[in-house]
């Protein structure tokens, strides 16, 4: 070789070398880089930490857990983040307010007992302020929150699992490192001895929280992390989810059963509604000036009614109307106490009358009571919910006038409620100046999309109500003198043969016009082809059903088209 070639060689070794040394350099840097994350300590050393249902929320704590004479105190803004974002502090009574699935608890500051759906129970701790902020004694509401909780003094840890989620045990087969992340290349975070028991952290679909052969466990000194799933003997569920039923299995499809409040409930004996499974009879309204008192309007009638409803495989859920009266019902919403007397008043009748559910009607209430009404709705729902009766609620369309339409807030109805009724209903109604459609198809659409949007319910919640009836727009020298309602049953009847009826796309409705003793009458049709294109809508948006305003408005062949839509 020559003194050249030999010079080239040496040079083409050195770049390589220098090339392997650059990629080792790059190489142990990413290496580095890929491990020290796992090798990061996490770990919140100078404060209790908080575990619920296996996940450590210490981080996101707003206020540090208090632990005096071996009660456990919880602020109320944590309360708010991690169990109960409806907790309220009532100012009149001096006391908070707190609610779960099935239970609503209050305890007046400073006092050892609080009041648990309806009863007096004592308990120990009472809310405590510290640095301008309410704590509860949170060690006394597990029965409320229907959770366990641990105290491990050793590791300063708060264990708490919701009674309601799977919860599995298991042994380690041998001596195990439990690792933070799952793989090798992390820091131990605990170790546990061969035949320990460790709870094993459980998915979102109630399955062992497994990566990468690795299995996620909480040790008992409350620690989370990992070891190998191969390292797990003898699995345990303690107890498998609780899942929660619905009454109705499907879509909903509740008629209104509309009597006055001083005659008796009708006699259906014999007979049936086809594609129908809830009935709603008007039996209960408020009492006027009453404070939380119901007047109950069954009967003998009303017992009758409701052994028919039963006997046909229908579900029964009475309205509760307010009757309009915006003072009363202002009353009752404004005073807690006053809230709980309508509650208890409302969970009696229920369990008198082997009652399904409730449907609440209140209508015609002061805007500024939009939140105390909600209130009303959060505290009645778990005592319904004990007793496995079922809330819906009836609203209006979202825009309107201040005691019609924005005296709801429509988000935490349908958050907190098992339905909320979109009464779909009147558009144009009996005070309206101007004549229109009672419920067109595009008004409608646009609402369940303001319900979906604006106003944050979710569409498996919502309940299409939609009219048995329309109006005969009145009018003589171009002034609107009458707007009477008339059935749908009776519409035929009203409207001269040879009146031209005309085909709205945007309404899906017919209008007609017509002549009659110097007045101009006008008619939007309700009709089979205008309630089949608005029962249309419940599939296209995935709503929970359908409700109709009101029984016998309607022409009997209804019926068959409603069982056909919903397949009911």
């Amino acid at each position: 070789m020559s003194r050249r070639a030999k010079r080239e060689a040496k040079v083409k070794s050195k770049i390589i070398s220098k090339l392997v040394i650059v990629a080792i350099f790059f190489g142990l840097v990413f290496w580095v880089l890929r491990i020290t994350p796992n090798y990061v300590n996490t770990d919140i050393a100078d404060k209790t930490n908080l575990v619920i249902n296996n996940n450590n929320v210490t981080s996101s704590l707003k206020k540090d857990v208090v632990i005096e004479n071996g009660i456990i105190y919880i602020s109320q803004d944590d309360i708010e983040n991690f169990f109960d974002p409806y907790v309220y502090y009532d100012e009149k009574y001096n006391q908070i307010v707190t609610t779960s699935n099935k239970q609503i608890a209050s305890i007046v500051i400073g006092e050892n007992s609080m009041t648990r759906n309806g009863s007096r129970v004592n308990i120990s701790g009472t809310v405590i302020e510290r640095n301008d902020t309410l704590y509860l004694p949170f060690s006394s509401l597990k029965d409320v929150y229907n959770v366990e909780i641990n105290y491990i003094e050793s590791t300063d840890t708060i264990t708490v699992d919701s009674k309601d989620r799977k919860y599995v045990l298991a042994d380690s087969k041998s001596d195990n490192s439990v690792k933070a992340y799952p793989t090798s290349f992390s820091r131990k975070v605990d170790t546990i001895n061969a035949n320990e028991t460790v709870t094993v952290v459980q998915n979102e679909n109630n399955e062992n929280q497994v990566v990468d052969g690795w299995v996620e466990i909480r040790t008992d000194t409350g620690k989370l992390g990992y070891i190998k799933e191969d390292e797990l003997v003898n699995s345990l569920t303690v107890r498998e989810a609780m899942e929660s039923e619905k009454q109705i299995d499907g879509t909903v499809s509740m008629a209104w059963d509309y009597y006055y409040e001083l005659s008796s409930a009708p006699d259906r004996t014999g007979t049936s509604i086809k594609g129908v499974n809830v009935v709603s009879p008007t039996f209960f309204t408020l009492v006027d000036e009453g404070r939380g008192q119901v007047s109950d309007n069954v009967g003998d009638s009303g017992r009758a009614y409701i052994e028919w409803t039963h006997s046909n495989g229908y579900k029964i859920w009475p309205s509760i109307s307010n009757g309009s009266y915006i003072e009363t019902t202002s009353e009752i919403m404004n005073d807690y106490n006053l809230r709980q007397e309508l509650i208890q008043n409302i969970v009696s009748l229920v369990m008198t009358y082997d009652l399904d559910g409730i449907n609440i009607d209140f209508e015609y209430m002061h805007d500024e009571d939009k939140d105390l009404f909600s209130r009303f709705i959060i505290e009645l729902k778990p005592r319904l919910s004990e007793i496995g009766a079922v809330l819906s609620v009836d609203v209006t369309a979202p825009d309107g006038s201040d005691e019609w339409s924005l005296c709801y807030d429509r988000h935490v109805i349908g958050d907190i409620a098992d339905y909320i009724v979109f009464m779909a209903y009147d558009q144009y109604g009996e005070s309206s100046q101007e004549a229109g459609t009672t419920a067109g198809y595009n008004w409608v659409k646009a609402n369940i999309e303001k319900f979906l949007g604006q106003e944050g319910v979710e569409a498996n919640k919502i309940i299409l109500g939609m009219p048995f009836y329309t109006r005969v727009w009145q009018e003589r020298n171009g002034e609107l003198v009458d707007n009477p309602a008339v059935d749908m049953k009776n519409i035929d009847a009203i409207v001269p043969e040879d009146a031209k009826r005309t085909w709205d796309d945007n309404l899906k409705q017919y209008y007609v016009e017509y002549e009659r003793d110097g007045v101009t009458n006008r008619i939007w049709i309700e009709d089979e082809q205008s309630i089949e294109a608005k029962l249309s809508l419940i599939q296209e948006y995935g709503l929970a059903g359908a409700a109709y305003w009101e029984k016998d408005r309607e022409p009997d062949s209804i019926w068959n088209l409603i069982s056909e839509k919903l397949g009911i």
